[in-house]
C-alpha cells in the first residue's frame, strides 16, 4: 500500500499535467479554424441584436 505521501505526490502530479493538458486543448479549440465562424456570430449576436440566434445544431456523425 502507498503511503500518505506517496499519495499526495502522485495526485498533485497528476493534477498539474490534467490542467496543462486541459489548458492546451481549450486554446486549441479557441484557435481553431473551423470553429471561428461561430464565435464570430456569438461576439457579433451581443453587439448587434438584429443578427439571429441559432440555436445549436448537433453534428451528425458519418
Amino acid at each position: 500500500m502507498m503511503e500518505h505521501e506517496a499519495t499526495v505526490w502522485f495526485a498533485k502530479s497528476f493534477g498539474l499535467f490534467y490542467l496543462i493538458a486541459m489548458s492546451i486543448g481549450v486554446v486549441v479549440y479557441a484557435y481553431w479554424p473551423k470553429n471561428k465562424k461561430s464565435f464570430d456570430s456569438a461576439a457579433q449576436s451581443i453587439l448587434d441584436p438584429s443578427v439571429e440566434d441559432k440555436p445549436y445544431e448537433a453534428k451528425r456523425w458519418q
